[in-house]
This record gives C-alpha cells, structure tokens and sequence, in this order.
C-alpha cells in the first residue's frame, strides 16, 4: 500500500519561480505516488490509476493488442509492456521510447495517423486506453467542452479500432456523463465510473470503462472508414 510521506522538504520561492511553480513543486515533494511511481522506474504517477482499475477489473493480459492514447510520457505504456501486451502508443507530445511498444506522434483524430496506427495494430485491438487531458483555458464550460469532444473522438476511434468484446478505458470529467453515456451504451454491453485512489483530491476526474464492444455490424477490419 502506498503510504504517507515523512520528513517533509520545503520547496523555497527562488531561481525565478512563480508562486505556481513553487505550489506545483511542494505538491510533487509530498505525494508519495510520485515518490513509489519513481522507485517503480516508472514515468508518472498516473500509472496507479491504471493498476488499479486493472487489477479490480482484469482488463489487461498477456498477448493483448493495445492502443493508449494521450500516451505522453508513457507510465500507461509501461504498464502495459509490463503485462506482456502488444502496445501502440500514440500522442500529440513527443515520448521517450518504451521497450517493446511502437509509439506515433501525432493526433490521433487525423486519418492518416489513424491509418499508421492501424497498420501498426495488423488486427482489432482488445483494449483501447485513453489518458488524454486536452489543454485547459480557465473557462469552466469551455474547457468542459473541450473535455466531452476529445472523450466523444476516442469512443469514435475505439468504435473503429477495437474487436467484438473489446474495451475502452477513458478519462473523461465529473459531470460528463450525461452525454457520454448515451454514446457509450449504443457500442459497449456494460460500463463503469472508476475514480482511482492515485486521483488527487482536487480532481474532477473520472475514469470510464467500457467493455462488450458490440462491434458496428461492418465487415472487418477497415481503419479510417466512414460513418
């Protein structure tokens, strides 16, 4: 169990820092996911979110095909290496290379990074895992917004991407919910709102697990197809 830290350490106002940076700096000091996801050899926190849902919920196993997306820096990517799962990863953001998953740079919503991913897939996948967090403008409904559509062009992309009986774990906001699981219910057979431990307490965040993708009664495997 991740624990505590003791002998806390004050991060000091000097070198230029904003009273943002220094707040940002005292937070990562104090977490002790930071501190675990660090000795684990892993990129970031938000790995245990992931380790979590799956341990509860056995979404990954060995020989899977997975697509992570908002990858950047990669702790999901890590993870699911870990588990011997064929990885593909992809963000807007460059990523240092993971052992044994190929990573895309670019945007995931583009037809042609959607067309390499596939290639690269050379079948459905079984899991389709999202951490995507589009970038925030201080506007309330704006950035909600913003939220729903990149959480509404996974579900696009998972309904494209992923095999009859597959899933999809995405990150989406607290309140979200009454237009996303609309969309949800018409593809997946069950689903789920997972708010991990690892989620810091200021945090609107959710995470929604989808399974039982139903598939969308189009023969094969055709990325980048219409409608």
């Amino acid at each position: 169990m991740i624990g505590s830290r003791s002998g806390r350490r004050r991060v000091l106002a000097r070198g230029g820092r904003t009273a943002s940076q220094v707040r940002w700096l005292q937070r990562q000091l104090d977490d002790p996911y930071v501190a675990e996801a660090k000795k684990r050899g892993f990129r970031a926190r938000s790995v245990f979110k992931l380790e979590e849902i799956d341990k509860k919920h056995g979404l990954l196993r060995k020989g899977m095909a997975v697509l992570d997306l908002g990858a950047a820096p990669g702790s999901w990517t890590q993870y699911a290496v870990a588990k011997g799962c064929r990885v593909v990863a992809c963000d807007l953001l460059e990523m240092q290379p993971v052992p044994g998953a190929v990573f895309v740079r670019g945007d995931f919503t583009d037809p042609a990074v959607l067309e390499r991913l596939a290639a690269l897939l050379a079948g459905p996948a079984d899991v389709v895992l999202s951490d995507v967090a589009p970038n925030t403008t201080g506007l309330r409904n704006v950035d909600r917004l913003k939220a729903e559509a990149a959480v509404e062009a996974v579900l696009d992309l998972a309904g494209r991407l992923l095999r009859p009986g597959g899933a999809c774990l995405v990150k989406l906001l607290k309140g979200a919910e009454a237009v996303i699981l609309p969309l949800v219910r018409q593809d997946f057979a069950a689903h789920r709102l997972i708010r991990p431990k690892a989620t810091r307490a200021e945090s609107s965040e959710l995470y929604l697990l989808a399974t039982g993708f139903r598939g969308r009664g189009e023969p094969g495997f055709e990325a980048g197809r219409e409608g």
